[in-house]
């Protein structure tokens, strides 16, 4: 095990400390800062696949086996005692966070398309976003009341807006909605709701009640998210897609899984084959040449929403904010 690789995965949970967990999640931030100067934790997160290393996954297995580790010394025990098991989780589980929050920065640019519209997602998890219209949303000045769902318990995102984003005074009309997943997860299956559950960060008692509320939405009226690689099995998807309906292919925090550059960049070839309208939410390093175009973050940690290759804006990472630069 070369020291230069121990050192790579330290620097990578040292930037999530500090550019993702602070502010959001003491508890991610103090434990991830502990794996970075910790040699046990990191030699134990180098004996698994490159591609199974990332803080959520490894921090999310813990909590799933063991609990949230109050200190770095309790987590350093946990994987000790029980590596095996968290070993396990990593290799059979992948960071599926399903944020049905994120509608909120998402619904400006829908509702600007002509209606209605076909949605696809890609990485699409349990499909808790292809649901916008049955949730409400609170824009400050702004809000927007469920237009299908009639149940008091839907589920009302906050989203802090600035700038002149375009917030619409409703939601526009779905006709047509699917996912595609390598592996969907299943919203009548208690097992995966329980790690849906885990993906969200300690200290985040919204975003589990926001989440729940949405999963007893989805067991309702299940969104069809069909077993696929967004790499190659896209065009057939997008082709069941009602031809009177504008076909929207939209992804988050879904594309910097794909590696490398070029594969994303196929992907994006692809989808503007389909002649739908693209829409990515996604850290600005997924797409380097759509952030090259884009004005300054506010803060770090934020994810880069563009539409057609064309930055507009910054969104927090689970909807909870959005700062409107682009066009109207």
């Amino acid at each position: 095990m070369k020291q230069a690789e121990l050192q790579g995965i330290a620097e990578r949970y040292a930037a999530f400390a500090t550019d993702e967990a602070r502010g959001s999640s003491p508890a991610y931030e103090r434990l991830a800062l502990g794996v970075a100067s910790s040699d046990d934790l990191l030699k134990f997160i180098a004996t698994l696949p490159s591609k199974k290393r990332q803080p959520n996954l490894f921090l999310a297995a813990v909590r799933h086996v063991c609990g949230v580790p109050r200190r770095i010394d309790d987590l350093t025990q946990f994987v000790r005692a029980r590596q095996a098991e968290i070993r396990e989780v990593m290799l059979s589980r992948t960071t599926q966070t399903n944020e049905p929050a994120r509608c909120a920065v998402l619904l400006p640019l829908l509702a600007q398309l002509p209606q209605p519209l076909a949605l696809l997602e890609v990485g699409a998890s349990a499909g808790l976003c292809l649901l916008p219209d049955h949730y409400g949303y609170d824009y400050g000045n702004v809000r927007i009341d469920p237009t299908v769902s009639g149940d008091s318990s839907a589920p009302v995102f906050a989203c802090e807006v600035s700038g002149a984003a375009p917030i619409p005074k409703s939601i526009p009309r779905i006709a047509w909605r699917a996912g595609l997943d390598l592996n969907p997860v299943d919203v009548r299956s208690q097992h995966d709701v329980a790690w849906l559950e885990t993906l969200v960060w300690p200290e985040q008692n919204e975003r589990v009640a926001g989440l729940r509320a949405a999963i007893n939405i989805a067991r309702h009226d299940p969104p069809n998210v069909v077993r696929g690689d967004l790499l190659t099995d896209l065009p057939k998807l997008a082709s069941t897609s009602p031809r009177d309906a504008t076909l929207v292919v939209f992804h988050t925090a879904v594309l910097g899984y794909v590696l490398p550059l070029s594969a994303r960049e196929q992907f994006a070839a692809t989808v503007k084959q389909t002649g739908a309208v693209w829409i990515s939410n996604e850290p600005p390093n997924v797409f380097p040449s759509i952030a090259k175009a884009a004005r300054s973050s506010p803060a770090a940690g934020r994810f880069l929403i563009s539409r057609n290759g064309a930055p507009v804006a910054w969104a927090g990472p689970h909807g909870q904010s959005l700062d409107w630069f682009g066009a109207t």
